[in-house]
């Protein structure tokens, strides 16, 4: 896992991953829900959709709009095992841990509290 500012750099020098930006309707969703809420949310996103060594789907599991979360995660290269090996040094093929699975909401929750700020 790496630290998140240097993280947050490369992100943002990513041609793909910075284009992701949270829409009117998925800011007003994060308001209209809370916090509480949204974060639940990517829990169980990341706990059910990333957390198993081979994830159904994997690299499919994660749209790129309809929720906040799946914006977040593709702006935060979060959105399948793929991208956690690559940009995260997670690697694929084991389960996740508690360890990485708070890593990476704290990734995603960071991406979004800086675009509702």
């Amino acid at each position: 896992m790496k630290n998140t500012d240097a993280l947050f750099e490369r992100l943002g020098r990513s041609r793909f991953r910075s284009r992701f930006r949270l829409g009117p309707k998925e800011r007003q969703y994060c308001l209209d829900k809370g916090a509480p809420v949204i974060e639940r949310h990517a829990i169980d996103f990341i706990s059910t959709r990333l957390a198993p060594a081979q994830p159904p789907n994997d690299g499919k599991q994660t749209p790129m709009r309809g929720h906040p979360v799946f914006i977040a995660q593709h702006a935060t290269a979060t959105c399948c095992r793929g991208c956690l090996a690559k940009w995260h040094g997670i690697a694929a093929g084991q389960p996740l841990n508690d360890e990485q699975q708070r890593y990476i909401l704290a990734v995603i929750w960071r991406w979004l509290v800086t675009q509702m700020n």
